[in-house]
């Protein structure tokens, strides 16, 4: 999985007025749980939007004022008129741990119900998994070059090693639709 450094600097007022002075000078004031102490901290907005506004998923070395921590994203809380970021909570991660994240999926493959005239939709475009941070992969793949008209594959029939995919098992992840024009031309 790809790492992204985040740098951050340790807070220590925490009232709603120092909070309203970060944000104003466009820090975003985050937490970060999960380990021996909780530790409060501003990072710059710039510096956290190349990690939330993208479709991969990382894992982060926040580095708070010299101390390195690794973590994933936990939550993350937005203004609700202006969808500027207000707030970000990391979940400190461990070697020995496993930990819960949702991994974008990625199809892989042409489908026989597409070339039929079928409309492949993907249902799930993030799955979610348990695993230790060095099992976790960048994406998910599914091959689909088997998936015919009008057939599903769900996240019960997708493996992956040293993964746990707690999703429902017979929820669908990608299908072939049957389109008017292929209804048609099975009917002929």
């Amino acid at each position: 999985m790809q790492k992204i450094e985040i740098k951050a600097a340790e807070r220590r007022d925490l009232g709603k007025k120092a909070t309203k002075q970060f944000r104003k000078e466009e820090l975003v004031p985050g937490v970060l749980y999960g380990g021996k102490e909780v530790v409060h901290f501003t990072s710059l907005e710039k510096e956290l939007n190349k990690l939330i506004y993208t479709p991969h998923v990382y894992l982060v070395s926040l580095d708070v004022e010299g101390k390195k921590y690794d973590a994933v994203i936990k939550d993350l809380q937005y203004h609700p008129v202006t969808d500027k970021l207000l707030h970000i909570d990391f979940l400190q991660i461990f070697e020995d741990k496993p930990i819960v994240i949702e991994i974008p999926v990625q199809l892989e493959g042409l489908a026989e119900g597409v070339k039929a005239g079928g409309k492949l939709q993907l249902e799930q475009r993030k799955l979610r998994v348990r695993g230790l941070a060095k099992d976790l992969p960048d994406e998910v793949k599914i091959d689909i070059s088997h998936l015919g008209l009008g057939k599903t594959i769900q996240v019960g029939q997708v493996e992956f090693p040293n993964l746990e995919f707690l999703n429902a098992k017979n929820s669908v992840v990608v299908s072939v639709k049957l389109t008017r024009a292929a209804r048609a031309a099975a009917q002929k």
